[in-house]
């Protein structure tokens, strides 16, 4: 079990949620405010992603990025910021009698075009999201290929920046592996193990543990599962060694029928931590136990 636990809230993702519940910031003004709420409830660490203000979709878009990341330094909160750098694999395949007439939503790009944004803000954490998935039941697949990968986290490196590693399958974390032996990642990296994602790992406590026993000794690992194994996968996170992440790109729901917002999701989780007798982190304890920048 960990004893020291850091939390993470993911306030908005890129998917259709924003009409789906109130709370799901969209502006990038709402999604500061989001993550200084979840600051606030005790969380270290607000992952991100940023939203067109006017379609509401997720968007690669470094104003808005940079808004976003200039609104929370403002307010004097000391979250640490996590930004996605999963954005610009979205491929929608055509139809069967023409698979390659890419269809709308298709938003595909390069490695290094992926990286813009961290390039320019140089945030203390981003993501690589290691490997292609089939992403729910439509023709989409989101494309991460090892090539890509290993350009990306070279780059993450040469930065400077601490990259968190989006494990969806086991064959993600197999080729996360490989990546650290070629010397592409430090050893600060850290590992996102997601559940219930279709069609990538299940939120099956065996593959879980299956997938920590898989990890270096002395890895620093999140595990969390989507929608209503979010809060139960926070105690087993910590049962298991690992910290949490909570927030609304997973979960709308604090529980049946009551839509939550960022910040409860976040109270429910340190609840949940306190009372299973671990001490969550502050941002700047996480900061030292993660060796970010300037604490190594």
């Amino acid at each position: 079990m960990n004893q020291d636990v850091i939390i993470t809230c993911a306030v908005t993702g890129a998917g259709d949620t924003a009409d789906k519940s109130p709370h799901v910031p969209v502006t990038p003004k709402e999604i500061a405010d989001a993550a200084i709420e979840a600051w606030n409830a005790g969380a270290a660490i607000a992952h991100m992603h940023v939203r067109d203000p006017e379609t509401k979709q997720g968007s690669r878009r470094v104003d808005l990025y940079a808004e976003v990341c200039e609104r929370i330094r403002e307010a004097d909160c000391d979250v640490i910021i996590n930004l996605t750098a999963g954005m610009g694999g979205d491929l929608f395949i055509g139809p069967d009698e023409n698979p390659t007439a890419f269809a709308e939503g298709t938003d595909l790009v390069g490695a290094m075009e992926r990286l813009v944004h961290i390039e320019e803000l140089k945030p203390e954490i981003c993501t690589l999201d290691c490997g292609s998935l089939n992403f729910g039941n439509s023709n989409m697949v989101y494309v991460s290929t090892p090539e890509m990968l290993r350009k990306g986290a070279q780059r993450i490196k040469e930065l400077g920046v601490t990259v968190e590693l989006e494990i969806f399958d086991t064959g993600n974390l197999w080729f996360a592996l490989q990546m650290m032996k070629e010397g592409l990642l430090d050893d600060t990296a850290m590992f996102q193990l997601c559940h219930g994602i279709p069609w990538g790992a299940p939120p099956d406590l065996g593959i879980m543990k299956g997938m920590v026993d898989m990890l270096p000794q002395g890895s620093q690992f999140t595990s969390f599962a989507l929608g209503r194994n979010q809060l139960p996968f926070t105690a087993q996170s910590v049962l298991m060694g690992g910290h949490v992440r909570v927030g609304l790109e997973d979960n709308l729901y604090l529980g049946k029928g009551e839509l939550a917002t960022n910040g409860q999701l976040v109270e429910r989780s340190v609840n949940i931590v306190e009372n299973m007798g671990a001490r969550v982190l502050s941002p700047a304890e996480a900061r030292e136990k993660l060796r970010l920048r300037g604490t190594q």
